[in-house]
């Protein structure tokens, strides 16, 4: 089985042949369980997320913030390994149809192994991979394995990124560009602003990549800003944080698909 950067591409092109951008949702795997990480990201999907992230939880997550890296630790707790994280995107791809991607640092891929990661994912049904600490010059080997499973290789961008290097990111990228709106760790913010449609613009000069925008997002109505210029609206710390607060997991899983409902309303009124 090759992996789903068509199925991706699709998903892109169909939300905007219908005038809204994607909702993309992120979820640590094994959080708060592996079965519950898998229930967390089906009730996603149900709720109206088109593409979901499968965070491969990290002992020291560097750009994450105190949400995500609680959900971390929780999961690690727990024991999670990459098998898990593979046995989530399957799970979850299987049940939806949808795309599902990896979210990781480049350590346990290095660690692990490029050419059998890249194998299992495509083998699982992902869709690729968003490796937001990998240097696109560093990036040559897991790129080469990634086109032969037929996995998107997502990198990310920044406000801070300069003209030329967001045109040295984003021709080695596939399936999207993820735009970083803010600069600083991830988490809900009050507003996503200026910053992100400047970005935005700026890395639309250089791609026919879509850009989603992502780090900020947490309401209906920031969604609904963010469509308005990215293709796409990328949601983490929110999800998370429901699941997090949530009394137990049934709750939780309410929770999220509840939080996906109004956010795929909000996308959908750019």
């Amino acid at each position: 089985m090759s992996g789903n950067i068509g199925l991706l591409s699709d998903t892109l092109a169909g939300a905007k042949a219908e005038n809204r951008a994607a909702l993309i949702a992120y979820l640590p795997a094994g959080f708060p369980t592996v079965d519950g990480g898998i229930a967390a990201v089906k009730a996603v999907f149900e709720g109206g997320a088109d593409i979901v992230e499968v965070g491969l939880p990290h002992s020291d997550p560097v750009l994450d913030g105190p949400v995500i890296q609680t959900a971390d630790d929780i999961a690690l707790r727990g024991g999670v390994k990459i098998a898990d994280v593979m046995r989530t995107v399957r799970e979850a791809y299987e049940a939806t149809g949808k795309p599902v991607l990896v979210m990781t640092y480049w350590n346990p891929i290095d660690r692990y192994g490029v050419e059998r990661f890249t194998a299992e994912l495509a083998e699982a049904g992902g869709a690729g991979c968003i490796l937001p600490d990998l240097p696109v010059q560093e990036s040559a080997v897991w790129r080469e394995h990634a086109d032969k499973q037929g996995l998107a290789t997502v990198f990310v961008v920044a406000p801070s990124s300069r003209d030329a290097r967001l045109a040295t990111i984003t021709e080695a990228g596939s399936g999207f560009v993820y735009a970083a709106s803010l600069m600083g760790v991830t988490g809900t913010r009050t507003s996503v602003g200026l910053e992100a449609q400047n970005l935005v613009a700026r890395t639309r000069a250089t791609t026919d990549l879509p850009v989603c925008v992502g780090l900020g997002v947490s309401n209906a109505e920031h969604a609904a800003e963010v469509a308005g210029f990215g293709d796409g609206v990328i949601v983490g710390s929110a999800f998370v944080k429901r699941m997090l607060d949530a009394p137990d997991e049934a709750a939780g899983l309410v929770a999220v698909r509840e939080l996906a409902a109004e956010l795929a309303e909000g996308v959908r009124k750019r």
